[in-house]
């Protein structure tokens, strides 16, 4: 609704001024009137953007290392569909950060790699993906293979050195989750859709560019159980908005991305969540997810297989 608001004042009462101020027929304190009445709607815009996070679990600033910061949360029913795992499935639930695990430098070679990928397509819209796994990237307003449609070409975008880290990156967030949730890590598997994610504040053009629904990860895709967020920008920095809300009956609280911070959670409706809308900049990330099922496992990316 508040942004509905802004765009209303910015759409209307903004173009109306500039109208008059080019006919030179505005009596200068009925500008000074009106631009009063726009700043003070901006102002009040900004001062309730923020007003549905009830609280900030980890701010943009602090530091979580070396051990994460776990909030332990009841689990929901939802595994109980789903056939379970010994040693995998949630016993216990909740939500973790961790800044100890992926150093800024490695999460600024991830995000030079996405970028790399990226650049060859992206969607019209505010979001893009990029599949190592499947090859999926988006391109306007569909998607393609980015294996099959560029060939060899791929091997003058990414290096071997590229996957390595990315390989390297997602054992250490396996790891990472099994130690802190109590798992045996063998019963782990890293499941689809894995994909980095670059989002601006373009506007939609497809649904595929709504990123900003609520949602539940289990049930949008039924082989998750863990999953996991490696933010490769810095929110206020690189972008505003953005910010990973978790949905919770008491309230809404949010994670502050920060580049090599890494948000993971366990996948059902215990963490109801959403992202805000990115306001300006571009935010980087990737979403890394993993199943107890070893029949929805997929195997690491890999260029020798291209």
């Amino acid at each position: 609704m508040a942004q509905m608001r802004m765009r209303n004042a910015k759409g209307g009462n903004s173009s109306e001024i500039e109208k008059k101020i080019k006919r030179g027929n505005t009596a200068p304190g009925l500008l000074l009137v009106t631009l009063l009445a726009c700043g003070t709607s901006l102002w009040l815009y900004l001062s309730t953007a923020d007003a549905d996070i009830t609280e900030t679990l980890v701010g943009r600033g602090e530091l979580v290392s070396p051990q994460p910061r776990v909030f332990a949360v009841p689990c929901s029913e939802d595994y109980d569909q789903h056939k379970r795992f010994p040693g995998c499935t949630p016993q216990k639930c909740g939500r973790a950060v961790t800044d100890g695990l992926v150093s800024r430098e490695e999460a600024q070679a991830l995000r030079r790699l996405a970028e790399r990928g990226l650049a060859l397509a992206g969607s019209e819209g505010g979001a893009s993906i990029l599949d190592l796994h499947s090859g999926a990237l988006s391109m306007g307003k569909q998607f393609v293979n980015i294996y099959r449609y560029f060939g060899d070409q791929i091997g003058e975008v990414f290096t071997q050195e590229d996957f390595r880290l990315y390989r390297d990156v997602r054992r250490r967030i396996q790891d990472t989750i099994a130690q802190t949730f109590g798992l045996d890590v063998s019963l782990l598997f890293l499941t689809k859709p894995t994909f980095f994610s670059r989002i601006n504040s373009t506007e939609a053009k497809t649904q595929h560019d709504e990123y900003w629904h609520p949602h539940i990860d289990k049930v949008t895709y039924g082989s998750f159980d863990y999953t996991s967020l490696l933010y490769l920008t810095d929110y206020g920095t690189d972008f505003t908005g953005g910010r990973f809300i978790f949905m919770d009956k008491d309230g809404n609280r949010t994670v502050e991305p920060r580049a090599g911070r890494l948000s993971f959670f366990s996948s059902g409706s215990e963490n109801l969540h959403r992202v805000e809308r990115v306001a300006w900049g571009t935010r980087f990330a990737i979403t890394v997810s993993f199943t107890c099922d070893p029949a929805h496992a997929i195997a690491d990316p890999s260029l020798a297989a291209v």
